[in-house]
């Protein structure tokens, strides 16, 4: 269990090595659940995600054991229903501020489903998935915020590709379906941070 003098780590640990696709600051936690980019794609959609396990409860190792299919499904009543899903993301960010990553962000990791942007369909094969612990209507916290403007400057700089105005919720991307990051995410703070870090702030 994390407490509350846990923070998020400086901006100087914040590079992404596009050669290996990890982030040199996260706690790497590698998970089963990605394959292969189709040939010649190259990720240029941010997605961010909610995420809680129990629903509504923070801490704990179920986020990892979810991505790692080692979730047990007798653990918590609505363990049952998930424990047999295989499903990812690139990146998770804790309430803290902590990033943990799952899978290199060159690959596909498998985290936004039935999905659609721009025309486009499954989104997984040209987007990066990054996962906030939190639910739809609690505030996240301001080392979330933090962390992941660091992270999505640093991904902005690894690959060309991306770019601040291309981040979008799961519920842009599967609407109707997904709800999540929800209307406690602050989509004004977040641009207003990123734009700091990629015009701002040193590399």
């Amino acid at each position: 269990m994390r407490t509350s003098a846990a923070r998020a780590p400086e901006r100087s640990g914040f590079a992404v090595d596009a050669s290996t696709g990890w982030l040199g600051c996260a706690r790497r936690v590698e998970s089963p659940n990605c394959d292969d980019r189709p040939r010649g794609v190259r990720p240029d959609l941010l997605v961010v995600h909610g995420i809680s396990l129990p629903p509504g409860e923070f801490g704990g190792p179920w986020i990892d054991a979810l991505f790692t299919n080692t979730l047990p499904p007798d653990a918590h009543p609505y363990f049952a229903e998930v424990a047999a899903l295989r499903v990812s993301a690139h990146a998770l960010v804790r309430r803290d501020g902590e990033i943990v990553q799952y899978v290199p962000f060159h690959r596909r990791a498998w985290h936004a489903g039935q999905s659609r942007w721009a025309g486009r369909e499954r989104c997984n094969d040209f987007s990066i998935g990054i996962e906030l612990e939190g639910t739809d209507a609690r505030p996240y916290e301001p080392a979330q915020y933090a962390a992941l403007s660091h992270l999505v400057a640093a991904l902005c700089r690894a690959y060309a590709t991306l770019s601040p105005d291309h981040i979008v919720g799961h519920s842009d991307v599967a609407p109707g379906r997904k709800t999540d990051p929800g209307i406690a995410f602050d989509w004004p703070m977040l641009r207003t941070l990123v734009r700091y870090e990629l015009e701002v702030a040193p590399a």
